[in-house]
């Protein structure tokens, strides 16, 4: 008996210590073969850069398909480069409608099949030893998920960092909440034409920052590319769509996870974009993968980051340790799975998350974690906010939320195309908004674990037909720095479900689930963990207009009221994921 719990401790103790590998020197010369025409089903030709090890022979290869140019993108030409120099042929490809590729650009609609079709003609050519992986990040990750769909009978493993397996609920959402400053910026201000628009220093897509934010205040949302000079059918589409209906769903790797046979390595930050389909991606592959591979062989990292590795992040550092390399991390990958090498993946553990608070990398054996605890921490009348259940009488609380006058985005999950800020910010600034409400803990004296799926629930009303409630998890420091781990939105007319639209009843109470997709923290002792409340977070998302009008059609707003609700009967509450105290 003791020798068991001492192996049990051992391995607890292993877990929790995350370590990650160094690439080894390059191995060989390369040769690159420019504009090869890769024929898709429909005729069109999608061209692409090959680069290969001078050496005849056959080789796996690592497909990587771009909308931003093979000749403009230098960190996946560096990738091609760094996996042909140690024995890979890269497959670098614009994909439809971009650069130097035919047919039509329009993001996403074409991904499925065209990636299907250049994974399999890879897998069938001469240097090809039919053994075909994915790589590549943002977008170049997205065209993965979206390939994995399809099956390709020769795609064996795939490794989307910074991506998002469902558009709707990761890219153009979240939980309905219109994804303004990311939206609008990388779509038509950018990606209107076939050749992504110039950007300066100070500019997005060729529009200066201060003009982009005046921009970004106009009403109807779908007149407003116009000011930009743009005229993107894409975007047209996105506003016309913003239901999750048949035109999103076709695109949800989500929908067919039990039918993807490849294993995904995912690869994200928790204030990425989209870190929800990080961790979604993994989570839902491990366990509903259609083969044992997919399901078993499927990995993640997560790390203190925005759209991608880095030691520092909005107002922290993290230290050095949290900056992990990429490249060397898919090397390891695509070695294990391409090439056969025994290279010791299969010995560790498979989920590695970052600790934030802590600042530490723990393996676990899956996600979410499987012995955590979710615990609800109670929003009480006064501000309060603590794990004993209300009262069965308690006020309720009110604010006005003006759309004319939105909380200004300060931190959080953003990127890319927009000078939005985003990662951890000090919170302070918005010390005197009366459209705020703040609920914290006392002083902790013990430290708090978290790490996993978060989401607020509130009974609230609005004196409005639909409206949106935002929700942010902070930690509050000892100097007073109130610095955001985890937020969220909903759009009231989605509270049954993006697909089930419903407006409100004004002045009635409904029960509201806020997802707050995820995180990783433990909470110091003598810090306070605090829930703000509002009703706007502009212009990561667009300005509810509170008149229930179709979206993007608004050219006027009303001012809502918003209640919350704090009663045993109608209780608000954030569930954390708390960890039960680690072994150090």
């Amino acid at each position: 008996m003791r020798l068991l719990l001492l192996l049990a401790a051992l391995s607890f103790h292993l877990l929790a210590q995350a370590t990650f590998p160094k690439a080894y020197a390059p191995t060989n010369d390369i040769v690159m073969d420019n504009l090869v025409g890769i024929p898709m089903r429909d005729g069109v030709k999608l061209y692409a850069d090959v680069f290969r090890p001078v050496k005849p022979g056959k080789y796996p290869v690592i497909v990587c398909r771009t909308p931003y140019s093979t000749e403009r993108a230098p960190a996946a030409y560096d990738a091609a480069v760094f996996f042909a120099q140690r024995g890979y042929v890269f497959v670098f490809q614009d994909v439809r409608g971009r650069h130097e590729s035919e047919g039509r650009w329009e993001p996403f609609r074409d991904d499925i099949n065209d990636g299907y079709d250049t994974v399999e003609w890879a897998a069938a050519q001469p240097w090809s030893n039919g053994k075909v992986g994915m790589q590549g990040g943002s977008y170049l990750g997205h065209v993965q998920w979206r390939a994995a769909m399809a099956k390709p009978p020769h795609l064996v493993a795939m490794f989307p960092a910074v991506a998002a397996t469902s558009l709707y609920h990761d890219w153009i959402t979240l939980n309905g909440g219109w994804r303004l400053s990311f939206n609008f910026g990388w779509g038509p201000v950018r990606q209107e034409s076939r050749i992504m628009q110039n950007t300066g220093p100070h500019t997005i897509g060729g529009v200066d920052a201060i003009h982009f934010d005046q921009m970004q205040r106009h009403l109807p949302l779908n007149t407003m590319q116009q000011l930009a000079g743009r005229n993107a059918q894409f975007y047209k589409d996105w506003i016309a769509h913003p239901d999750y209906d048949d035109y999103w769903k076709k695109l949800n790797a989500e929908e067919v996870m039990d039918q993807i046979t490849a294993p995904a390595h995912t690869f994200g930050g928790w204030f990425d974009i989209f870190s929800q389909g990080t961790l979604r991606g993994y989570a839902l592959l491990s366990k509903k993968g259609a083969t044992e591979q997919a399901r078993k062989q499927s990995r993640l990292v997560i790390g203190p980051w925005g759209h991608g590795s880095s030691q520092k992040f909005g107002d922290l550092d993290f230290g050095a340790h949290a900056h992990v390399d990429q490249h060397s991390l898919e090397l390891q990958y695509f070695d294990y799975h391409l090439k056969g090498l025994a290279n010791g993946l299969d010995k560790e553990p498979p989920v590695k998350l970052f600790v934030m608070g802590r600042n530490e990398w723990v393996g676990e054996n899956e996600y979410p974690i499987a012995r955590t605890q979710y615990k609800n921490m109670y929003l009480h009348a006064g501000g309060k906010l603590d794990w004993a259940e209300p009262a069965a009488a308690a006020p309720a609380a009110s604010y006005r939320y003006d759309p004319q006058n939105p909380v200004p985005s300060l931190g959080g999950n953003n990127c890319c195309g927009t000078p939005t800020p985003a990662g951890p910010k000090d919170q302070r600034p918005f010390d005197s908004r009366g459209d705020i409400l703040r609920y914290t803990s006392e002083y902790l004296r013990e430290p708090v674990e978290i790490a996993g799926p978060v989401k607020v629930v509130l009974h609230a009303a609005s004196d409005g037909p639909d409206t949106d409630f935002v929700a942010k998890l902070i930690d509050v420091y000892p100097d007073g720095r109130a610095l955001n781990m985890a937020e969220g939105i909903i759009r009231a007319r989605y509270r049954a479900g993006a697909d089930k639209p419903q407006l409100l009843q004004p002045g009635k109470t409904y029960e509201f689930t806020i997802d707050l997709v995820g995180t990783a923290v433990e909470f110091q002792p003598g810090h306070r963990i605090r829930i703000d409340i509002t009703s706007s977070h502009f212009p990561q998302f667009d300005r509810n207009p509170n008149t229930g009008e179709a979206f993007g059609t608004s050219t006027k707003t009303r001012i809502a009221t918003q209640t919350i609700q704090h009663s045993k009967a109608t209780p608000s509450y954030v569930v954390l994921p708390v960890i039960p105290t680690r072994k150090r």
